[in-house]
């Protein structure tokens, strides 16, 4: 994982993946709106009440996905059109497919896709966040942030703190600062563990003077797994704003043993600590 300037990656690992899985299985594995509700009389719907057209779309979806995760997009661009074919009326088949266009960079062709899902599901916040994330890459703020809270809005969403988080994101690129923090601060309350969404409430926190609350995070993502030269780099400065030359000390010899040859590195050498 990298953490870059005042955001992680895009291609984060851990959120990526389970984004697909999640946003094309949402029938299935992930919670969303199913695509029968049998009355409280009716028998439960299940696999064996699926017809065979949507069966064999889901094998050659059950393909693209895997296809997809594993960066075979043409690949799995010609395993969802043969899903499409199978079954013209699925909106997972559509959702992956702008998912697969994104990645290619084609903005009219994944828009379209997303399009296309939602009018045949309109209340998915999976394909929600995916368009909402579209939209933000297209410098449409507005009609991303709608797309996100359609989603966050819905009480059966199970990833709502992926989306306060992309919507946080998103809101930073826009230089909407505030309403950045109070997004990722969202976020956080969901998913404590996540380093993209604790670098950044600690980095907006030191930006902004709050230094005992940024030290919090710092010191959070510092003492775990996913510290790396930017988090231990932002903990040095944070600790010397609060007069702790122990602590940035230590967080400095970190910094030299672990990431030597980082422009982090070469800052604190330099003595840029207020860059």
């Amino acid at each position: 994982m990298r953490i870059t300037g005042s955001r992680v990656s895009v291609s984060q690992r851990a959120s990526c993946l389970l984004l697909v899985v999640c946003a094309l299985f949402s029938a299935a594995a992930c919670t969303s709106s199913p695509a029968v509700v049998p009355s409280a009389k009716a028998d439960l719907v299940t696999e064996s009440d699926e017809p065979e057209s949507r069966t064999r779309a889901r094998r050659h979806l059950t393909l693209a996905v895997l296809y997809f995760n594993d960066g075979k997009t043409t690949i799995a661009l010609d395993a969802l059109k043969q899903s499409i074919t199978a079954d013209p009326n699925w909106f997972e088949a559509y959702n992956l497919r702008g998912l697969i266009y994104m990645r290619l960079n084609d903005s009219v062709l994944a828009e379209d896709s997303f399009k296309r899902a939602l009018a045949l599901e309109p209340k998915s916040a999976a394909v929600q966040h995916n368009y909402g994330r579209l939209l933000c890459k297209q410098s449409k703020l507005t009609e991303a942030s709608m797309m996100f809270r359609s989603a966050l809005a819905n009480p059966t969403y199970g990833d709502r703190a992926k989306t306060w988080m992309t919507l946080a994101e998103c809101q930073l690129e826009a230089g909407q600062r505030k309403d950045a923090e109070v997004s990722f601060q969202k976020a956080f309350e969901l998913d404590t563990a996540n380093p993209f969404t604790v670098y950044n409430l600690a980095l907006l926190m030191f930006q902004r003077g709050d230094y005992v609350r940024a030290q919090f995070f710092a010191r959070r993502l510092n003492n775990g797994d996913f510290a790396n030269a930017e988090s231990l780099w932002l903990g040095v400065r944070v600790e010397r704003k609060l007069g702790n030359s122990d602590a940035a000390s230590q967080l400095a010899g970190q910094l030299k043993k672990r990431f030597s040859q980082s422009r982090e590195y070469a800052a604190f050498e330099q003595g840029n600590f207020d860059e």
